[in-house]
């Protein structure tokens, strides 16, 4: 197995773009992507996405986007895995790589949720659950991240309000990313002010949903100089699986699919929570944020909103989060959201994260998919 380099990233401004298609978005962040390295040639499109059937009537995302990409005739095609589809479309590229069967890829994540309303794009998402044992049953995905936080309230004895601070640090570093759709501060008063969605899930603790793209440009770690000044290199890729419906889990309040997602990466990259020097996670919603910290190693179980509030997560702390506003201020672009993870990461290892840069050359990334069904981590450096 070759090794493999990030030599190019692009992302779009995340919001509500009315007045462009998916298409467009994808396209702004694959043509970012190649001038952002010096490579003139693609083998291959890897296309995340979860909902462009659903919301925008378009399937077939791999051969629209190479031809309007400029990429015609090279081989394309659509990934998905829920919310983690922008991370298995990064995998799938890393793995080609790899495996030698190509040299240059492209993986890209996109998501266009504005053009359906808020009722039908919310409904299409719980598509992410078991659909004869949850979604036909009317649950949505933030009921489902509901019962989980209840549960955790009750089983460690924490105070909704002790879950404030995920939410405090990821619109505090979201205010310096150009990029992000909330660059505005919150206090934990405000925080505790907000208004229910689903119980004990207020409106700060959930990600919104938006529309985005983001796109990596990956090449063989041994040629990456060529055509980058600041190649990053994947060091670790690793996915896992849970079961799907929360209620035939063993433990609803372990993501087994995070941990082992982590511990594969950790393994193959030979290192330890110990060394991951930031942590881009999934925090879709806060208590996704609080169980993939404990299901990482990164704090014990229970423990997790205790060192938050020690401001353990700080942008300055001993394990920096969501480094650039994280799906909570960045916005939660569905099936692109773990391509901006893994693009906020090589900006951080690149040196280019301006006013929110960290001292690092070792960065991680978790996407989940659902209610942490899938997990797909990946470990950088550089």
């Amino acid at each position: 197995m070759r090794e493999v380099s990030i030599i190019g990233i692009g992302q779009t401004d995340v919001g509500e773009h009315w007045e462009r298609s998916l298409r467009d978005l994808a396209v702004d962040a694959m043509i970012g992507a190649i001038k952002d390295s010096h490579a003139e040639m693609v083998d291959a499109l890897y296309v995340g996405n979860m909902l462009s059937g659903e919301l925008t009537a378009q399937q077939h995302l791999g051969a629209l986007l190479a031809d309007w990409g400029g990429l015609g005739g090279a081989e394309a095609c659509k990934i998905e895995a829920a919310d983690a589809s922008g991370a298995a479309a990064v995998r799938q590229g890393y793995l080609a790589v790899a495996s030698g069967v190509h040299d240059f890829i492209i993986a890209c994540g996109v998501e266009k949720t504005t053009d359906a309303d808020t009722e039908t794009s919310n409904a299409a998402w719980a598509y992410g659950t078991d659909a004869e044992y949850e979604g036909n049953q009317g649950v949505t995905i933030p009921a489902m991240a509901g019962l989980m936080m209840r549960r955790y309230m009750h089983e460690y004895g924490v105070a909704h309000e002790a879950f404030a601070p995920f939410a405090v640090i990821a619109h505090g570093n979201g205010v310096n990313n150009p990029h992000a759709m909330y660059r505005s501060p919150i206090s934990a008063e405000a925080y505790a002010r907000a208004g229910m969605v689903a119980d004990p899930i207020s409106m700060f603790d959930g990600a919104p949903l938006c529309d985005g793209a983001a796109a990596v440009l990956l090449c063989p770690s041994d040629i990456a100089s060529r055509f980058s000044e600041k190649p990053v290199r994947i060091r670790a890729s690793a996915a896992a699986t849970d079961r799907l419906a929360l209620h035939s889990r063993n433990d609803v309040l372990f993501l087994q699919a995070a941990f082992l997602s982590a511990q594969r990466a950790f393994l193959q990259a030979g290192i330890g929570p110990g060394d991951v020097q930031f942590f881009e996670l999934h925090d879709a919603f806060s208590i996704l944020a609080a169980l993939s910290l404990e299901a990482c190693g990164f704090a014990e179980r229970g423990g997790a909103t205790h060192l938050a509030k020690d401001g353990q997560f700080d942008l300055h702390g001993k394990m920096p989060i969501c480094t650039m506003g994280g799906l909570k201020a960045r916005g939660h672009p569905i099936g692109a959201s773990g391509v901006y993870q893994i693009v906020e990461a090589a900006q951080q290892l690149r040196g280019e994260a301006g006013a929110n840069q960290v001292e690092a050359h070792l960065g991680m990334t978790q996407s989940l998919g659902g209610t942490g069904a899938t997990a797909i981590t990946h470990i950088l450096e550089v």
